[in-house]
């Protein structure tokens, strides 16, 4: 099942957001004396769902927009697929339908593409082999990748390397008559980070960049930034940089819950070269998603959400599997 809501843009008919108000649940823990006095009381308060955020609420509005509204008079196009397994292949077929148009226009498409999601890459591949598309003259540019304490590329073999990844999932994958050339298959360098501006230039502009969103709004490594303009911003070029404790908190979480191993510094594609592209196409499967996609649609344009600016992009859309497109139920468990 698939559904597309949220025409998004802006200036077109929108419905009401309708809020998820259960009310408060009240929890008591209370010990009492045999003559039934309460000698102590442990209370908690947990919203099983969002209240109506003109009522008093202690959460943002956005969080309790309901799934059919999501992306109304944000100006990017949602869709909503049933479930994980959909949303790769809606990817793998979006990156498919670039790579044919491309083609059909006899030229040679050029693409930013992620680690995260990940699924998307073998389907990819096995379209590749089964229509028999030419991608030799495609370039593929990955949009970040990790870097050890000197600030290079972590080693090929390291478990968490994008480009390692890349590799197994799709490269290797891919008929070696049909695959990328190897000068095709572009990292951000971090001795040379400006050489992407370079070859996209060269290139004549990115056709489109494919993405997924951190719990902090990131897109990328572009993680979010206070001290900065929203103009300066959307400036910013691929780099090396910090990455930020929540996203190393939350990457922990998807590949196995050791903080320890995940790197310190990446080099990621920037914020300029995303915003430059023709075509922005995001995905999210993650259940934690839920929260952060509603910041994205419906919080403010704000460098404290990098990925609120696909809202300023002529031609953006998210998709999200439908678990994501619920409201998220703020409790403890």
């Amino acid at each position: 099942m698939e559904r597309e809501i949220g025409r998004g843009r802006q200036g077109e008919p929108s419905s009401r957001c309708r809020y998820a108000g259960r009310g408060i649940a009240r929890v008591a823990d209370a010990a009492r004396s045999r003559r039934g006095q309460v000698v102590a009381a442990n209370v908690v308060i947990i919203h099983a769902a969002m209240t109506d955020p003109a009522g008093d609420s202690h959460f943002p509005p956005y969080l309790s927009v309901a799934a059919e509204a999501l992306g109304d008079d944000s100006g990017v196009k949602v869709r909503i697929v049933e479930d994980s397994s959909a949303l790769a292949s809606c990817m793998a077929e979006a990156i498919f339908a670039e790579l044919t148009a491309a083609a059909a226009a006899e030229r040679q498409a050029t693409l930013v593409i992620p680690v995260g999601p990940v699924d998307q890459y073998p389907p990819l591949a096995a379209m590749i082999n089964e229509q028999g598309i030419d991608c030799r003259g495609t370039m593929l540019i990955a949009m970040d990748e990790y870097l050890d304490n000197a600030d290079q590329w972590v080693d090929l073999d390291h478990p968490l390397s994008f480009r390692g990844f890349l590799n197994r999932k799709f490269y290797d994958l891919v008929d070696e008559r049909l695959a990328p050339k190897m000068e095709n298959r572009v990292v951000p360098d971090p001795e040379d980070p400006g050489a992407v501006g370079r070859l996209i230039a060269e290139r004549g502009g990115v056709d489109a960049v494919f993405g997924g969103i951190g719990i902090n709004g990131h897109i990328a490594f572009n993680e979010p930034e206070e001290d900065i303009s929203p103009q300066d911003f959307a400036l910013l070029p691929t780099r090396t940089l910090e990455i930020t404790p929540h996203t190393r908190t939350i990457n922990a979480h998807t590949v196995g819950g050791e903080i320890g191993i995940i790197p310190r510094r990446a080099i990621t594609v920037g914020m300029k070269e995303i915003l430059g592209a023709r075509r922005l196409r995001f995905f999210c499967n993650r259940p934690w998603q839920r929260a952060v996609v509603r910041r994205v649609l419906h919080g403010s344009i704000t460098p404290s959400c990098p990925a609120s600016f696909l809202r300023t992009h002529p031609d953006s859309a998210l998709t999200m599997a439908r678990y994501v497109a619920e409201p998220p139920e703020i409790c403890l468990r």
